[in-house]
């Protein structure tokens, strides 16, 4: 019985030390170095002397013009706005107009009172013609008196009173007729017309009403041609003032409306705001159909300049790093980084200088990429990058993925 027992404690030992020796021969090879001088994790598949293929979406990189576009909310100004107020103080006979109507230059809006203006006109019109009769007999009296001093039957110093009476009928004359005019003058006071084609706001008054000078009647607003003006950063100034001088188009977005209306570029302010960098443009749209009013705000786009022969690329194909910008270039099937600067991004594009129409360069899978790494295509396809506005694609691509050996 202990004998059976004593050979049972040293099968037992055996097999402990069997699975300890085991354990730590495994551990070991499993840490040395693989080929190359890189250590694996066990299991891991042993790479070959070229190391292994990474599997990348590509992009080719095509030559286009560009159009460099200031996109910014805007807001919708009427090029003349006139708040019309009376000039005498009076009562509002009649009002014209309604609320809301589109009035041409000139058109009648109210009628004032004006019984005492038409009574004073009249009278001024009576003295003119008082004193107008006046100097005929003046003028006849000086004629005679020129015919009897030529026969030596009166003194020249009696002709030379009646041309001075003659001399101060005429000057009341003229006054007269300066009294006329202001007279009619102020009875046209009381017939208030519009001064510019718009629109009429909010009527103030009504029949009856005392209409006082400094008090707003009515506000006649013009829609028709209409302006959007707008913020520019600083830094397209220049663009900016090349942009008005050659009249460039501004497209204006208002919601609900699928086709942007389109104006042109007529006015930069001559000074920068410093508190936010800006300046302040403004575009004129004819605005037939009153789709723009005033007070509004647009989703505004102007182009300032463009890129002649660009080089486009997806802009996930840049990677931003510590030293800069770059993308992976494919040569031949290994990657290689490129230096390059963004020009201009639009969309989902973007336009890099640095870079060469034509050349292959990496958009997805650029994290496993070092300089170097290998790629093998599957297929490769041509054709022309999407343009601005064009759809979220990366444009022409071609895959590659990773080699199974």
């Amino acid at each position: 019985m202990a004998s059976a027992k004593r050979i049972y404690t040293a099968a037992a030992a055996a097999v402990l030390a069997c699975a300890v020796g085991g354990w730590w021969f495994y551990g070991r090879s499993a840490a040395q170095p693989a080929p190359g001088g890189e250590s694996r994790a066990a299991g891991a598949p042993r790479a070959g002397a070229s190391g292994q293929a990474s599997l990348v979406t590509l992009a080719v990189a095509q030559s286009q013009d560009v159009p460099v576009t200031v996109t910014v909310n805007g807001s919708v100004v009427s090029l003349n706005s006139v708040d019309v107020r009376p000039q005498v103080s009076n009562m509002v006979a009649k009002v014209h107009v309604k609320e809301g109507d589109t009035v041409h230059a000139g058109q009648l809006l109210f009628t004032l009172d004006a019984r005492a203006d038409v009574a004073n006109l009249e009278k001024a019109k009576a003295q003119q013609q008082k004193d107008q009769a006046q100097l005929a007999d003046f003028e006849r009296q000086y004629k005679r008196s020129e015919e009897l001093l030529a026969q030596n039957f009166i003194a020249k110093s009696a002709t030379d009173t009646v041309l001075a009476q003659l001399e101060a009928q005429r000057a009341a004359v003229a006054a007269d007729r300066a009294a006329v005019q202001s007279a009619q003058v102020q009875l046209s006071y009381d017939e208030i017309r519009a001064p510019i084609f718009g629109r009429t706001g909010t009527i103030a008054v009504f029949a009856g009403s005392l209409a006082q000078p400094g008090t707003t009647l009515v506000t006649v607003t013009q829609l028709t041609p209409i302006a959007v003006q707008f913020p520019v950063p600083e830094g397209r100034l220049q663009d900016l003032l090349d942009a008005a001088q050659q009249r460039s188009p501004v497209l204006a977005a208002i919601p609900g409306r699928a086709v942007p209306l389109k104006g042109t570029l007529t006015f930069v302010d001559n000074t920068v705001d410093p508190q936010v960098g800006t300046v302040r443009a403004k575009a004129t749209f004819e605005n037939h159909e009153n789709l723009l009013w005033p007070g509004q705000y647009v989703n505004t786009s102007v182009t300032v300049r463009t890129l002649k022969g660009a080089v486009v690329v997806p802009a996930a194909a840049v990677i931003t790093g510590p030293t800069g910008r770059l993308v992976y270039v494919i040569k031949g099937d290994t990657v290689q980084p490129r230096a390059v600067e963004i020009a201009y991004s639009f969309g989902d594009q973007a336009a890099l200088t640095g870079l060469q129409p034509g050349e292959r360069v990496v958009v997805e899978g650029k994290q496993n990429l070092r300089p170097g790494s290998r790629v093998r295509l599957e297929r490769s396809q041509t054709g022309t990058a999407p343009g601005p506005g064009a759809g979220p694609g990366p444009g022409p691509v071609a895959s590659a993925k990773r080699d199974p050996t």
